[in-house]
């Protein structure tokens, strides 16, 4: 059983030859297998880019994740894989052709972190000889552009503007400094395929952060020479659609331009890729948000509260967990439905799976807009006949392990959230049981 439900479909090309299936996405573009050509789908960065039809999956398991991530890097096949579904454990990462470029991506306004940027770029351009990106802003810090030590690495280092560049096609692979939030923010870049994700514990929380900074050289010396555990973090792929009325417009008998009053609707589509949560709150009013949930094109309930939360299982361990939600592993292919403060006691977080598609509006009777935000950013007002529509995306983020994705999940559980602690019981001795 596959994965996206297509086990053994295939398409037919034009010579008679049986082209293999690879996603929903590509349409039955070439198989991105180690050693074959990539999709053939041209890719894009910016969350407003226009939008792109996708084939509905209708497997309960959600769409088959690509597996080629960024120009050159793609999962390393495992003959031993039964069923087409791999042991999570042994998923590792390998490279068509030796990496050439690394996007850096550096927590901004942190003091601490000048120096681990300045040593890690030195290191990759000066002893790895690859192309280094970093966004403009970051180069723009007077504690970096006024380093005349440095200024050299500048000079080498290729820039971006986010929203702006688009950089999908040209990184090999991605170096976060910093928390949680650079990862999420490294997401945000890459509206398609994703690069592998190395990720330093430079941060507070540091839950998808596993690598240790004191030894960074010889960890990416291994990231670069391939082979590494990689765990696959599923995204959502989110369509906001935004009801626009416009009023009418009439000139009179001067030539003036004036409005009667009367609207034309318009909708807007604009897509995200969201790596924790989609949030959906009654912002800054003091009445409940009243939104109704379809779940497939079925209206399965009317959330009254202070909102709701559909995330990811990465983003079971943010937002959600603090709403009241359990913690999944990022292996299990489902999408989470939490409410934030449910005016109903009976409202309990619930887990669908990864393939259907949700699909929130404002109620028709609901006394106020509510608000929605994705991973914590581009916050905007939703409004009557405003909808948002979201499912599994096939484009998962490439999160490089320290270890391997079962243990390092289970280390952060432990070491970022206390996962289970208490004081332990005491021991019997052999006296005190005999009393009992």
């Amino acid at each position: 059983m596959d994965r996206g439900g297509r086990g053994g479909e295939e398409l037919v090309g034009v010579g008679g030859g049986a082209v293999p299936y690879c996603c929903a996405t590509c349409d039955g573009g070439k198989v991105p297998n180690h050693g074959l050509s990539l999709c053939t789908r041209k890719t894009r960065s910016l969350s407003t880019s226009s939008a792109i039809e996708y084939r509905r999956n209708q497997s309960l398991h959600g769409p088959s994740p690509v597996t080629t991530f960024g120009p050159k890097a793609c999962m390393l096949q495992n003959p031993h894989a039964v069923m087409h579904i791999q042991d999570p454990a042994s998923q590792r990462l390998t490279w068509n052709k030796p990496p050439k470029s690394v996007l850096v991506i550096k927590k901004i306004r942190d003091s601490s972190l000048l120096q681990p940027f300045k040593s890690l770029c030195t290191f990759l351009t000066e002893v790895k000889n690859l192309i280094v990106y970093v966004e403009k802003t970051v180069l723009e810090d007077p504690a970096i552009a006024g380093d005349e030590n440095f200024g050299t690495i500048i000079k080498t280092c290729c820039t971006f503007r986010e929203d702006l560049d688009d950089i999908s096609n040209l990184v090999d692979f991605i170096i976060c400094l910093g928390g949680d939030g650079t990862l999420l923010y490294a997401s945000s870049l890459f509206q398609e395929s994703v690069p592998p994700v190395m990720a330093f514990h430079l941060g507070s929380l540091g839950f998808l952060t596993p690598f240790n900074f004191d030894t960074y050289q010889s960890q990416v010396t291994q990231i670069i020479e391939g082979n590494a555990a990689i765990i696959l973090r599923s995204r959502l792929r989110v369509r906001v659609h935004k009801d626009i009325k416009e009023k009418k417009a009439r000139v009179d008998e001067k030539g003036l331009i004036m409005t009667n009053g009367d609207s034309e609707g318009s909708r807007k589509a604009v897509n995200y890729q969201v790596l924790n949560e989609v949030v959906v709150d009654r912002g800054p009013s003091s009445y409940l948000s009243n939104v109704d949930l379809f779940l497939d094109g079925h209206l399965i309930t009317t959330v009254q509260g202070d909102g709701v939360i559909v995330s990811t299982p990465t983003g079971s361990t943010a937002y959600a967990v603090a709403a009241g939600a359990s913690m999944i592993h990022p292996n299990v292919p489902a999408i989470m439905i939490t409410p934030i403060c449910p005016h109903s006691l009976s409202f309990r977080p619930i887990v669908v799976p990864a393939g259907v598609e949700l699909k929130i509006m404002l109620s028709r009777d609901a006394r106020n807009t509510a608000w929605v935000s994705f991973d914590g950013r581009k916050r905007q007002e939703v409004c009557h006949g405003d909808s948002i529509t979201i499912t599994t995306s096939c484009y998962p983020v490439p999160s490089i392990c320290f270890r391997d994705p079962v243990n390092d999940w289970f280390e952060s559980l432990a070491q970022c959230l206390h996962w289970n602690v208490r004081k332990k019981q005491n021991y019997l001795s052999s006296e005190e049981e005999e009393e009992f």
